[in-house]
């Protein structure tokens, strides 16, 4: 018995001293897992509006129960069609396109040296660094039917007739993709970059030494380090696959009605019906569905890389 006591005095003394070991790492967490609390769980209990016809006075748990009634909004719709497949195309486009440039300008920024490296990697973060609002005027900038720079400038100079930018839909996946590439690609480089930077150097020594060329050091080397950081960042954007950059979609094209039908998403969509209807619930029931069905995917994702490749799976 004073063995087994003398054992748990030790390991309690033990983690002791490692707690005092660990805490400004501990008390540099906190701000973060406040904000994580206050932002992801504490709202929680709020679910059930999801279920209920919200009624502000008489608050959440006093509101009537109408149980799935709020979830047929988004499918009974004669618009459910366009916006989940305008959600899932745009999101999967970025993911390929975004990941892949993003990957490319890693690699590119990686074999820079001084100070163009950093005024390189400055002017590739500056977009995620502006307001939507910009960005949307910026666009506006290039695509105005009267004052724009594409019909006034280079239109105009290849003797071409203006194009009404703003009243033409099928020009706008390409104007989307490319806004969010721009937008985003410096953002997510940087933690390609990161990881780069931390790749043992000797490997491309050896490589060199065997006649190796920077194609085949990339093919062979990097992109197999890479893989990990790949397959985790792709499955985060899987998990919000039916989720939308909403000021993308709804400040980029101006919310203009003739766009609907290539610019309407599931959380633009939601937003107008909420304008319209003021119906809080329905809104909560969207942001359920886009959760759940978000959840899903990333664990299915997770289970397919499991099969493939068990070290590169989340868990």
């Amino acid at each position: 018995m004073k063995n087994m006591a003398r054992v748990k005095s030790q390991k309690s003394q033990k983690r002791r001293k490692t707690f005092v070991r660990f805490l400004p790492i501990y008390i540099l967490m906190l701000p973060g897992l406040i904000y994580l609390f206050i932002n992801n769980y504490m709202p929680l209990p709020g679910l059930v509006i999801a279920f209920k016809q919200y009624n502000a006075g008489k608050g959440i748990y006093g509101s009537p129960w109408v149980g799935l009634k709020n979830f047929e909004y988004l499918f009974t719709t004669s618009d459910a069609f366009v916006i989940t497949r305008n959600t899932i195309l745009y999101n999967v486009a970025f993911i390929v396109i975004n990941t892949t440039l993003a990957i490319a300008v890693a690699i590119v920024l990686s074999e820079l040296e001084g100070k163009r490296k950093k005024v390189y990697q400055s002017a590739i973060l500056l977009p995620n660094l502006l307001s939507t609002v910009i960005i949307g005027y910026l666009v506006f900038a290039f695509f105005s039917v009267e004052n724009g720079f594409i019909n006034n400038t280079i239109l105009k100079a290849l003797g071409k007739d203006p194009v009404s930018w703003y009243s033409e839909p099928k020009y706008w996946p390409f104007i989307l993709i490319f806004v969010s590439a721009w937008k985003s690609v410096g953002y997510n480089c940087i933690v390609y970059l990161a990881t780069l930077m931390g790749f043992d150097k000797s490997f491309y020594e050896s490589a060199k030494i065997d006649g190796a060329t920077r194609w085949q050091q990339i093919k062979y080397i990097t992109l197999p380090l890479l893989r990990p950081t790949i397959i985790m960042l792709t499955m985060m954007a899987i998990g919000r696959i039916f989720y939308s950059d909403f000021g993308l979609f709804y400040q980029v094209p101006m919310n203009q009605g003739a766009l609907y039908s290539t610019t309407n998403t599931i959380d633009t969509y939601v937003y107008r019906g909420l304008l319209q209807m003021g119906n809080v619930s329905m809104s909560a029931a969207a942001g359920v569905y886009q959760s759940i069905v978000g959840f899903i995917l990333v664990l299915g994702a997770n289970l397919l890389v499991r099969k493939i490749d068990r070290d590169s799976a989340l868990i």
